[in-house]
């Protein structure tokens, strides 16, 4: 029995990055032998083991042979006889293809260490049609490495992918997966330009168009936060609040997500007009933004029209002090009056109007 380190921990380790998480690849044992070793069974379709000290995954070497459309049917073969070769060659692309072992040497039967040197995502083999999940990994990857270009035959192979349906096997869950690891990385705006080069935006996101506002308000976006909200607000703030609907209901995009998009989506072509509006024009802006009660995702809001508008943070600070005016009404004084119901949002509203003149 012998172990392999594999995949992305090997690749990173010659770029020099942080290796975030090890995989291994066992070769010439069987599940029995792990567990009489003690590790912990947990892949349902393949045999894949967590070490029982450190926790990591360790996958007997494999095969696999695709028997259905889309990117779940493969079957899967492992025993004692399958070798490291024959496990890297399943993996999508060279970089990838990699392996280390006990003694430090790199195992490249794919050439994946030249790759790294050009900056070229290039496929393994010609299996890696089969899985339609790949082409969301290289947009993904793109993004995580933006000096890194997609080598032509590989972009043929996206491209024809694309022509025969695979995408559209694609579930909405895989899809949101890979968008929002995408968009933690350093060149969000690449995960679309990838799909959109090799045909695949139009299937996946019809509403969306990926033009040079989007793409530059994502890149300023990327470089001064990291708040993935904010990310994806500013990414989509030129569409409509139906087409935001339809993205968030098809790929289940988290609440506050949804509502931050929506709410830069409706009103970020306020946020230059604020200096020129009255207090009472201001204090509706405010309601409508539900500045009141929900002060993070108001923030939020200022922030990513700043990013769009590429405006200093004055605008902000005047918003910013007249929510602070506005909250320090007493509204329990309203109540100790008598008012009831719309005489008490009548006359707190009346205060604060008051207040922001004064301010």
């Amino acid at each position: 029995m012998k172990i392999y380190l594999v995949g992305g921990a090997v690749r990173d380790q010659l770029l020099g990055r942080v290796i975030k998480e090890r995989d291994w690849v066992v070769v010439g044992a069987t599940p029995r032998i792990l567990l009489d070793l003690n590790y912990l069974p947990v892949g349902k379709d393949f045999p894949v083991f967590l070490h029982p000290q450190t926790h990591e995954e360790y996958a007997l070497a494999r095969t696999e042979r695709k028997t259905a459309p889309g990117y779940r049917g493969f079957v899967f073969h492992a025993d004692q006889n399958v070798t490291l070769e024959e496990d890297l060659l399943r993996r999508d692309l060279t970089i990838n293809a990699m392996a280390q072992d006990d003694d430090g040497r790199i195992i490249d039967p794919f050439h994946g260490q030249q790759d790294l040197k050009d900056r070229l995502f290039r496929h393994v083999s010609s299996a890696f049609a089969e899985d339609p999940v790949r082409i969301l990994r290289i947009a993904r990857f793109a993004a995580t490495f933006p000096d890194f270009n997609i080598h032509p035959d590989t972009q043929a192979l996206m491209r024809e992918m694309v022509q025969k349906g695979e995408v559209n096997a694609l579930v909405p869950e895989r899809v949101w997966q890979e968008w929002e690891k995408a968009f933690k990385e350093v060149a969000p705006h690449r995960f679309f330009e990838v799909l959109e080069n090799c045909d695949a935006l139009q299937i996946l996101f019809p509403v969306l168009q990926f033009n040079q506002l989007g793409s530059d308000a994502i890149r300023r976006a990327a470089r001064v936060t990291k708040k993935i909200a904010i990310r994806l607000a500013v990414f989509l703030y030129a569409l409509d609040e139906k087409s935001i609907a339809e993205l968030s209901e098809k790929y289940r995009l988290p609440g506050d997500y949804r509502d931050l998009a929506r709410l830069v989506s409706k009103y970020h072509s306020v946020y230059t007009s604020i200096p020129d509006l009255n207090s009472e024009e201001l204090l509706n802006l405010l309601e409508s933004l539900d500045a009141f009660r929900r002060r993070k995702r108001f923030n939020d809001f200022l922030e990513a029209c700043q990013i769009i508008y590429q405006i200093n943070n004055k605008v902000a600070s005047k918003v910013k002090k007249t929510l602070a005016l506005a909250q320090s009404v007493d509204i329990h004084a309203f109540v100790k009056q008598g008012l009831k119901g719309v005489e008490i949002k009548e006359a707190i509203h009346k205060a604060r109007v008051k207040l922001i003149q004064q301010g």
